[in-house]
């Protein structure tokens, strides 16, 4: 894919005909979209994970639909290349009618590309409607960020029950219109299962490496926190001791006067400076 043009939902799914994975990446600003960008990212979500790593919540029930709407923005002025997946937030698609207002200002205004939610069997009339009506939709099946409250933080479809109850959903749910599925903490022999039987990507996050595609938290695989990542994140640098470092070395420089020097510092002609006033 050349620069500045934008992956489309077409050629996701050419990647998963021809066996080519997908690598997809949460953003919530300009310049990590940039980067991301120039990387080759060939779709970037703006999740509601932005509650928790952006605002400082615990969960990513607070974030709203306008929340998700400004940070669209940024990230769709930084990646002119990458599909952007925006997050319908917490209550946002509760009604077929809140989904299709929220859904429009996700992309008519935001600069989406398309937009995801969770949920299966109760979303898919809503999955439906919104792709009749042009708009791109991703499910998201497994452990679903927005219920945790209701079916607690832990790894879905280990049962039989729950496993046969997560491949009809993701079958309904690409029958319903769904371009592409992401699979949150789900067994890796599920998940490929699940790849397998369905010809829309299936991307994952905590459910191995046999899905279309992957999914990570900027943040995670960047190491932006000094606590221990998820065990279904990878730290692909370590940046969080390296920013504290230059942070301190930037206070100390500034105390210590060793920081602006000359070479720093902009200068005006002595003859001008004379007729300033004292």
């Amino acid at each position: 894919m050349e620069f500045g043009m934008r992956t489309t939902v077409a050629d996701l799914q050419a990647m998963k005909r021809r066996g080519q994975k997908i690598p997809m990446l949460t953003a919530y600003d300009y310049t990590s979209a940039l980067m991301a960008d120039r990387a080759g990212l060939p779709m970037l979500l703006v999740g509601d994970s932005l509650g928790m790593v952006i605002q400082g919540h615990d969960t990513t029930l607070p974030v709203t639909v306008d929340d998700i709407v400004r940070h669209t923005q940024f990230v769709a002025r930084g990646a002119p290349s990458a599909l952007i997946v925006a997050d319908m937030p917490f209550m946002s698609y509760a009604t077929l009618e809140e989904a299709i207002a929220n859904s429009r200002k996700l992309m008519a205004v935001g600069g989406a590309q398309a937009v995801k939610l969770e949920g299966g069997k109760p979303v898919l009339e809503t999955v439906r409607r919104l792709t009749d009506l042009g708009v791109p939709v991703m499910g998201h099946l497994g452990f679903r960020p927005q219920s945790q409250h209701q079916i607690g933080l832990q790894v879905q479809g280990k049962d039989l029950a729950g496993a046969k109850a997560l491949l009809a959903e993701a079958l309904a749910l690409e029958a319903a219109g769904a371009f592409a599925i992401v699979l949150e903490l789900v067994p890796g022999a599920l998940a490929a299962k699940v790849s397998a039987n369905l010809t829309i990507p299936v991307i994952g996050i905590g459910a191995g490496a046999d899905c279309d595609g992957q999914v990570q938290v900027w943040h995670d695989i960047l190491g932006l926190y000094g606590d221990k990542p998820p065990r279904h994140a990878k730290r692909f640098a370590d940046l969080g001791p390296v920013i504290d470092t230059a942070l301190k070395a930037y206070v100390s420089e500034v105390r210590a006067m060793t920081f602006p020097t000359d070479q720093n510092t902009s200068r005006i002609e002595a003859d001008i400076l004379d007729q300033v006033g004292s």
